[in-house]
C-alpha cells in the first residue's frame, strides 16, 4: 500500500511539473510608471474632448478617463474615422500614450502622425505615417504609411529607405517573436520622430524603427489623429497622452 501511495504521489508531482513546465511565452512587460518628465505636456485632460475634433463626433466620447470610440450594432460604420489633435502640425516630437482595443472579433486600429486630412474615395480621410495595430496577427503593431507605401516596418524590424526609395531591413533584437504586451490590455506607446528617424517602443521595449530618407515619400511634419477603423463592433481607448515638441 505504501509503495502504491508513493507511486501515486510521484505521478501527481510529475503531472504538476509537466503542467508548470509548459511554455506560456515570454512574460509581459509592465506599464511604465506615470511621472512628470521635462518638456512633456498633457494634451488630453481626461474629462472632455477639448482640443480634439472629428468630422463625425458621434463615435467619440470620454469614458473611464479615456478618449473612447465605439462601433456597435446600433451605430455601425463602413469607413474609418479620425479624431484630430487641434494643436497644429507636429514636426520633431516625442509622444507617449496608453491604448487598448477590445472586441470579440479581429479588429484594426492605431493612430496617425505627420499625416494630413484629405478627400479621396471618402471625405475627411487621412494619409501619412501610422502606428498600426491588429488584434489577430502575430505582428500586433507596425509602422505603416496610410495611402502610401503601406508597411514600413513590422514589429521586430528596422527599415531604412534611401534617397531612391530602396528599402533595407534588419532585425531588432528581442522585438520579434511572441509579443510582451496584449492589445486588449492597457499598453503604452512611446513614439519619437526626429528628422527622418522614427522609433516606436511598447512598454519601454523597442519594437520598430524607420529611417526615411526618401524625399519623394517621407513626411517631416503633419497632424496627429487617433483612428477608429471600420469593422465589427469594437471599443478603442486612448489616455495619458503626453507630447514633447523637439523643434
Amino acid at each position: 500500500m505504501r509503495a502504491m501511495i508513493s507511486a501515486g504521489v510521484l505521478l501527481f508531482a510529475l503531472g504538476l511539473c509537466a503542467a508548470s513546465c509548459v511554455s506560456e511565452g515570454p512574460a509581459r512587460d509592465p506599464l511604465p510608471p506615470l511621472q512628470d518628465e521635462p518638456g512633456f505636456e498633457s494634451i488630453f485632460n481626461g474629462k472632455t474632448l477639448d482640443g480634439w475634433k472629428a468630422a463625425d463626433m458621434s463615435f467619440w466620447s470620454v469614458q473611464e478617463g479615456a478618449i473612447t470610440a465605439v462601433i456597435s450594432a446600433e451605430h455601425p460604420t463602413e469607413r474609418n474615422h479620425y479624431l484630430v489633435y487641434q494643436g497644429g502640425k507636429l514636426g520633431d516630437f516625442e509622444l507617449k500614450l496608453r491604448h487598448r482595443i477590445q472586441s470579440p472579433s479581429s479588429v484594426n486600429g492605431g493612430f496617425q502622425f505627420r499625416s494630413e486630412i484629405f478627400d479621396g474615395k471618402i471625405t475627411d480621410d487621412c494619409r501619412g505615417y501610422q502606428m498600426d495595430n491588429n488584434t489577430a496577427t502575430p505582428w500586433l503593431v507596425r509602422l505603416y504609411d496610410e495611402h502610401g507605401r503601406e508597411t514600413l516596418a513590422w514589429r521586430g524590424e528596422r527599415s531604412v529607405f534611401d534617397a531612391a526609395g530602396q528599402k533595407t531591413t534588419t532585425p531588432i533584437e528581442g522585438a520579434a517573436g511572441d509579443a510582451r504586451f496584449a492589445l486588449e490590455d492597457w499598453h503604452e506607446y512611446h513614439l519619437v520622430c526626429r528628422g527622418s528617424s522614427i522609433t516606436l517602443d511598447v512598454n519601454g521595449r523597442r519594437v520598430a524603427e524607420v529611417v526615411d530618407d526618401d524625399p519623394q515619400q517621407r513626411d517631416l511634419a503633419g497632424i496627429l489623429a487617433l483612428q477608429l477603423h471600420s469593422g465589427p463592433p469594437m471599443t478603442v481607448q486612448f489616455k495619458d497622452i503626453r507630447l514633447k515638441r523637439l523643434n
